[in-house]
Parts: C-alpha cells; sequence; structure tokens
C-alpha cells in the first residue's frame, strides 16, 4: 500500500537582531570591529541621553566639543552636589557612531553611580577608563570615547566659572610640534587614537615633519607615547 508523507517544511534562516547587525565583519586580514555587550548595551538603550536640550532645566554646567561639521560632536550637562562636591547627575546629546554614543552613555553612568563622583576625580577620568567600563572597543574606534571626557571637563569649567571657583577652571593645552604643516601633539595624539600608529600612518593622515625634518625627533618620541599610553 502506497502511503503519503507530508514534506519537510524548509527551515528559514533566523533573521539577524539589529544588535548582531552591528557588528562589522572584517575582511580577511583586517582588524577586528566587533563591539562588546556592554558597548550593545548603551548603545541601543543609552543612559541619561537628552532628546530636547529645551527641556533641560537648572543644570550646574554645560560643555560641548566637536563639530558636526567635521563629524562627531558632544554636548553635556551636569548637576552638582555643592555641599560634597560631587556630581549628582549627567545628561547629553552626541552626534556620533555606536562607539561615541556608547562611551557617552558609559561616561554618564561612572560619574553619577553610587552617589555621585567626587568632582577631583571626575576631572582625571581618561579614554581608557570608559574604553575599559565598556570591555574594550575596536582599536580605530577608541578615539571616539576622547570627546566624552573632554565635554565633561569643559562642562565642570563652565561650573567652576560660574560658581566663582576660577582657580579650579581646568586648561586643554596644545603644543604645536610642526609650525609649518600646523600639526599639535593632540593631532598626533588623535591620530594615534585613530590607529596611525606607525611614522608613516601620522605624516599620511597629518603631514608632520614631511616639509619640516627637524620636527621628526619629536613626533617619533609622540607616537612611541601615544601608542603605549592606550594601547601598553
Amino acid at each position: 500500500m502506497l502511503t503519503y508523507k507530508k514534506p519537510k517544511k524548509k527551515k528559514t534562516p533566523a533573521k539577524k537582531s539589529l544588535a548582531t547587525q552591528v557588528d562589522i565583519v572584517p575582511k580577511k586580514g583586517e582588524e577586528s570591529w566587533l563591539y562588546s555587550d556592554i558597548v550593545k548595551e548603551h548603545f541601543f538603550t543609552p543612559k541619561n541621553l537628552v532628546m530636547d536640550a529645551s527641556k533641560v532645566k537648572d543644570y550646574d554646567g554645560l560643555g560641548m566639543v566637536g563639530s558636526p561639521a567635521c563629524g562627531d560632536m558632544m554636548k553635556v550637562w551636569v548637576w552638582i552636589d555643592k555641599k560634597n562636591d560631587k556630581i549628582k547627575k549627567m545628561q547629553w546629546q552626541t552626534f556620533g557612531c555606536a562607539s561615541a554614543i556608547g562611551a557617552t552613555s558609559m561616561l554618564s553612568v561612572m560619574v553619577s553611580e553610587n552617589g555621585g563622583m567626587p568632582i577631583e576625580q571626575a576631572l582625571k577620568i581618561r579614554p581608557q577608563d570608559i574604553t575599559s567600563r565598556l570591555g574594550g572597543l575596536p582599536t580605530r574606534k577608541i578615539h571616539c570615547s576622547v570627546l566624552g571626557d573632554k565635554a565633561l571637563r569643559s562642562a565642570l569649567n563652565n561650573y567652576f566659572l560660574k560658581s566663582k571657583q576660577k582657580n579650579r577652571i581646568v586648561e586643554e593645552h596644545a603644543r604645536m610640534i610642526d609650525k609649518i604643516a600646523q600639526v599639535t601633539d593632540h593631532d598626533i595624539e588623535e591620530a594615534v587614537l585613530e590607529g596611525a600608529i606607525t611614522l608613516e600612518a601620522i605624516q599620511k593622515k597629518t603631514k608632520a615633519g614631511v616639509g619640516n625634518p627637524e620636527v621628526m625627533p619629536e613626533v617619533e618620541q609622540l607616537i612611541k607615547f601615544y601608542r603605549e599610553k592606550y594601547f601598553g
């Protein structure tokens, strides 16, 4: 007797979630661009994000760095516990990539958790501190965590100015390295953070020393310093 067998349904591949699609699969031989789960969490559900700046009221300090015309831009508001000299709350807006959003979200948590971070401690936060809490960032994306600490210091400087504590203002200095190419130490630092870790890569990105060979030893020294500072 012939029997009828119902054909098996073909399994359709599961759709990738948006979080999975954020992972960028590198080409053969390239560095991995995979984001940690912590970065994804802060990107898809950012903490302390401001959607409408016009609704932000009664803050103690406002800081802004970057430019939307050039890429990433960040704005930070802080509320201060004046009695204990701590940051009660930090809110922010940014135009930037997943790394910039994740890093700023994490920074806002870092400075407000456990009753708030003392201002003196917050002024010492560096990009590697934020990157560590995120569980790491792709090397060429570490520069995205730089804006956060700068914007925070800008907001705290604004608070110091408004509260007549000018002696506490922290100035961001940049030292000219190559006057011909108009390259500062900050330009070299940011280039290293973006992955330019050889002299050839620095020169391609900044032109430092190309028309002024006298500065080459200092350029090489700075490359070595920033490589050790950020990458060990």
